[in-house]
């Protein structure tokens, strides 16, 4: 299938209707109003602000320390720039796991306060009621199956999930539980790609992918992975389709020896 060629604005409801076209979806984390817009004007179908903001922008090791109050900042900045792709925001660490109430009220208080279309959450049955709640608030939610980042301690590293056949079967479970209560999508990160290829074709909701092969509805990067401007973090189903990393220390280094030898500014740089 081609791109999305009109500009009318992608909603929740778009994505449903792209997987039922055969079209494939595509996303991008973003976390700032400069990058968001590139984003949004190349054309792409949505945005995540995800808790990787944590990572990519905090330097933290994990997604863990990253506040409410610190997503609704980076999430507003997102929003703000974008006219075209649908903007999810991701629920951080212990903003929903303590209680169906408090899911409740931080996600309102989310999309109130940022502007943003949607919410994503990680886990399955055991949050499926508080996510019913919140779809029946007016707010529609993405779930998050496999690896699931939030729960790293207890998973003991970052390693490929549910090969096994008993949690590949519970992951079928919570993705059938997390339909049952009204997610409009299901990101699917790190799973054996036959797995998230049968829950593709078993859900009416959307799949979409990060190391899950090609048979999900669509795919997500961390856009900093995928631009090439982080080091030293290369999985095997991270393709770098650009290498910003470089093309931005060659033009600092270019306006390093400018300065330096008084090449800039020059005369028609300058006021009179």
């Amino acid at each position: 299938m081609g791109l999305t060629t009109d500009k009318k604005k992608i909603t929740a409801k778009s994505f449903i209707e792209m997987k039922r076209r055969g079209e494939k979806i595509t996303m991008l984390t973003s976390y700032d109003f400069t990058t968001a817009g590139i984003l949004d004007e190349a054309g792409i179908d949505g945005i995540l602000i995800g808790d990787s903001a944590s990572n990519v922008m905090g330097g933290n090791p994990n997604t863990l320390p990253i506040t409410v109050d610190e997503m609704i900042y980076h999430a507003r900045s997102v929003a703000r720039a974008c006219r075209h792709c649908l903007v999810v925001c991701d629920m951080p660490f212990g903003s929903y796991q303590t209680s169906r109430e408090d899911g409740i009220r931080n996600a309102i208080r989310i999309v109130k306060s940022t502007g943003v279309d949607a919410v994503k959450m990680e886990g399955g049955v055991e949050i499926a009621d508080t996510v019913k709640g919140i779809v029946e608030a007016g707010v529609p939610v993405m779930g998050h199956l496999g690896l699931t980042p939030q729960h790293i301690n207890a998973f003991g590293g970052y390693g490929l999930r549910a090969k096994q056949e008993q949690e590949a079967e519970r992951l079928i479970t919570d993705a059938k539980a997390l339909e049952k209560a009204g997610v409009f999508g299901i990101t699917l990160e790190k799973i054996p790609a036959p797995l998230a290829s049968r829950v593709t074709k078993e859900l009416q909701v959307v799949t979409i992918g990060i190391g899950a092969g090609n048979g999900t509805d669509g795919q997500i990067l961390v856009y900093a992975d995928a631009l090439g401007m982080t080091q030293g973090f290369k999985p095997k189903f991270l393709r770098h389709f650009a290498d910003v990393r470089a093309c931005m220390q060659a033009g600092v280094k270019e306006y390093i020896t400018d300065v330096k030898d008084s090449s800039f500014p020059n005369a028609e740089e300058s006021y009179d």
